[in-house]
This record gives structure tokens, sequence and C-alpha cells, in this order.
């Protein structure tokens, strides 16, 4: 008998295996994760949205989750816009000047501070900038009495700029400007612009300013949800209630109803805090396609 010959490793053909279908969409459990989270995030809007039309004893006489009936919304808005002589609409724009003139200005700086820790090299930049991030630790409730007695010293308790001020230095926005000047205003563009005679001023404002919009817009809206939502630092350096902002007013509101053995006011206090949250909704919507593709590109350093 003769010995079966041995086949070479090269002549065997093996079936090539075939790749695992890659399953599309989510599972079923991730779906259930994604809903627990909405509900979560929505419950307490939804809440506020029914709890305004209501009065307080159907607050807390009705199912907390659904309209009641009958409606009281037209009772509630009246009362909101009439208490104490209407002070509502007085807080509300001293949110939109806080908010308004705190975003403008923290944009301002946090962009030429940007471009200087970027473009610009001088001793100490990166000890510098380094330090001015590690101020983002600190908690804000540790700066209110230094930021009070400063403002004492200078004259500026209750006054607009006691509560602007403060909000213009933003550590985290000029980190996010350095980034984006990084990214998206190139060296040799600006080096150019000099050979070609133009000036500091004119390569700031009218050629990088444009190229880092997006960045412009991030840190706006940072800084306008900042202010908007800022309580303890109003609460520190302001005592006259026609300087409130919404937060602190609606705040003083629901203490004095309650403390003063008045009839409590906590749907008409639920209304406010809704409308309250109507320019931050609206600001997102009209800036959020700016703010996303701000994120994106920098998040990517050239």
């Amino acid at each position: 008998m003769t010995a079966a010959k041995e086949l070479p490793e090269s002549s065997v053909t093996t079936t090539p295996r075939r790749p695992t279908p890659r399953r599309e969409g989510f599972s079923p459990l991730q779906w259930g994760l994604l809903m627990i989270f909405m509900l979560y995030c929505l419950l307490p809007l939804w809440w506020v949205i029914t709890t305004m039309n209501k009065d307080n004893g159907q607050l807390f006489s009705t199912f907390g989750l659904w309209f009641a009936s009958p409606s009281h919304l037209i009772d509630n808005f009246h009362t909101l816009f009439t208490r104490q002589d209407g002070i509502f609409s007085r807080w509300l724009l001293n949110s939109v000047i806080y908010a308004v003139a705190t975003a403008a200005g923290s944009m301002l700086v946090s962009a030429m501070g940007g471009y200087a820790f970027s473009k610009f090299s001088f001793r100490g930049r990166d000890p510098i900038f380094n330090l001015i991030l590690a101020t983002i630790m600190v908690p804000s409730t540790a700066l209110a009495l230094p930021i009070f007695l400063l403002m004492q010293k200078i004259g500026l308790i209750n006054t607009y700029w006691a509560v602007i001020l403060p909000g213009l230095v933003n550590p985290f926005g000029l980190y996010l400007m350095r980034l984006f000047w990084d990214a998206g205003f190139p060296t040799e563009l600006m080096e150019a612009a000099r050979i070609d005679g133009a000036s500091e001023g004119t390569i700031f404002s009218r050629l990088g300013l444009p190229l880092v919009r997006g960045g412009l817009v991030t840190v706006a809206l940072f800084s306008f949800v900042g202010a908007w939502n800022n309580f303890f630092l109003p609460l520190v350096v302001v005592n006259r209630d026609t300087l409130f902002p919404l937060t602190l007013g609606l705040s003083v509101w629901n203490q004095t109803s309650s403390s003063s053995g008045q009839e409590p006011i906590y749907t008409v206090i639920v209304l406010g805090a809704l409308i309250s949250i109507l320019p931050l909704i609206i600001a997102f919507l009209s800036l959020g396609r700016y703010w996303q593709g701000g994120l994106a590109s920098g998040a990517v350093k050239g």
C-alpha cells in the first residue's frame, strides 16, 4: 500500500467566513433607558405646564400631572403682572439686561483673550493661561464675599454693574476661544494680512472674528444661560427689589407669601418660572445650529 500523499497547505481551500451582519438601531433595553431618561427630563416641565392653570386649592386637590377644570390661567396671568405694581415685568427686563450685557461682554473679552493667548508669544504665557484655567475649579460661592467687598469699595452695590461686571470674566470661555482661534484662524493668514499693511485691530475684527463665529456663539450662549440663571450673586450685591432678576424675585415672592401669613401664590410663581425659561428656549432654537457647529469645530484642534 502506498502512503497517502500529504497535500500542501497552499492547496487547501477554506471557505471565507462571512462577516456577522451589523445590527442597526437600538436594542429594546437601550430604547427603554432612553424613554426613562426622556421622561425624567420632561416630567418637571409638563408639571409646570399643567400647574399654571390651577389655583392653590386645585394644586393640592387635583391630579398633579393634568390640567384642572375650571381653568385659572387668566387670573394667574393677571396676578403675576399686577402684583406689587407689576414688578414682575421689571424683573423680566432686569434679567434680559443682565443676560444680554454679560453674554456680549463675556464674548468680547473671551475672544480678545483667546486671540492673544493663541497668536502672540510673550513671557509667562502658558503659566498665566494655566492659572486662569485653574480658577474654573473655584466655586462661585467662595467668590461672593470678595466680589461684594470689591463692589462696595468702588461704590457699585445696588447697581446693574455689580451683577454684570463679574460675569465678563469667563475662564471657560477664554479656553474655548483659544481653541477656536488655533483651529479656525491660520497664523499664515494673519501674517499675510500684516504684510499687506493691515492693523492688528483690522486683522482681529474683520478677518478673525468671522472665522470663529461658531466659538463666539458658543461662548455667548453659555454666558447668557449662566447670567439668566444667576441667583447667588444678585442676592449678595443687590438688595433693592427693583434691581432683582427673575430668579431672585420669584424666590422672594415664595418666601414672603409663605412666611407673612398671606395666601400662598404657588401657581403664580410656577407661571412666572415657566415664562422665565422661554427666553432660554428661544435662544437655543435660534442659535442652536451655530452652537452645535461651533462645538464640533472647536473640538478639533488644527
